[in-house]
């Protein structure tokens, strides 16, 4: 049996609906809340709900303690979630890699993600690494794509334009992937992995296709921790995704 915790704070209802969707006999979920929250709701079968006075920790120092398999942040705020996962785990960043999926459902891992994410060669490579073996573990194709700000014909029009043309080119060579350049709407259809050029086009890129171009955002894995850890946005219009990403993280470990 695998049990995942998943935050429960705003929209607790839409928490609470998924998890309902998602929980049975071999996958308990546990929804993390405070008592106003709490007050009035009836947890459904295989889920419980936990009551505490600061949601945000207590999901995850059970994640340390081994309470629960896995956690996924489901509405939890994210500064405050996110700073004291890096505390608990001891590192002074988070890697996350979100697991994509278009409106003609092609799914993709794509990174970086976060507005703090992916800004220099080296954490670019790193989380090529990383990304092709979700992939691998997933069936989907470990193939590589590297974007930049603009086509090789672009260089010179713009020194930002230029840094990410030349990082682009320096992961591909470090990694094997390819530079597809600006061009997204190609790359997606024959790579699993996308690398964005910075966090923030990552997170554009995700919130576009997710919140604008009716895609589906099945959550962001943490892949710099131990501890299974999905990270999800408030947006959202539900955690079953996010809920079963999780479980499948799991499942792979305990394999």
């Amino acid at each position: 049996m695998i049990t995942i915790g998943i935050g429960c704070s705003n929209d607790a209802a839409k928490v609470l609906l998924s998890a309902g969707r998602i929980a049975n006999e071999t996958l308990r979920v546990r929804c993390y809340c405070d008592a106003e929250t709490a007050a009035g709701r009836v947890a459904g079968p295989f889920v419980e709900l936990v009551v505490c006075q600061t949601p945000h920790q207590k999901i995850i120092d059970d994640l340390i303690a081994g309470t629960i398999d896995g956690a996924v942040r489901g509405t939890l705020p994210a500064n405050d979630t996110l700073r004291y996962l890096k505390a608990a785990c001891n590192v002074t960043r988070l890697e996350r890699i979100a697991l994509l999926e278009t409106a003609d459902h092609q799914k993709f891992f794509l990174a970086p993600v976060g507005v703090d994410e992916g800004w220099t060669v080296s954490e670019k490579v790193s989380l090529v690494l990383d990304a092709r073996e979700l992939a691998r573990n997933f069936g989907i194709s470990e193939r590589t794509a590297i974007l930049s700000g603009g086509r090789l014909g672009d260089i010179g029009r713009h020194q930002i334009v230029d840094k990410t043309i030349h990082d682009a080119e320096e992961v591909a060579r470090l990694t094997g992937a390819e530079h597809r350049e600006i061009l997204i709407e190609d790359a997606v259809k024959d790579c699993g992995v996308i690398i964005a050029p910075d966090g923030i086009s990552g997170n554009l890129i995700f919130r576009t296709l997710t919140f604008l171009g009716h895609g589906i955002g099945h959550g962001a894995p943490v892949v710099n921790i131990s501890p299974v850890f999905v990270d999800s946005s408030r947006a959202s219009a539900g955690y079953d995704g996010s809920l079963r990403l999780a479980a499948a993280l799991v499942s792979g470990k305990k394999r």
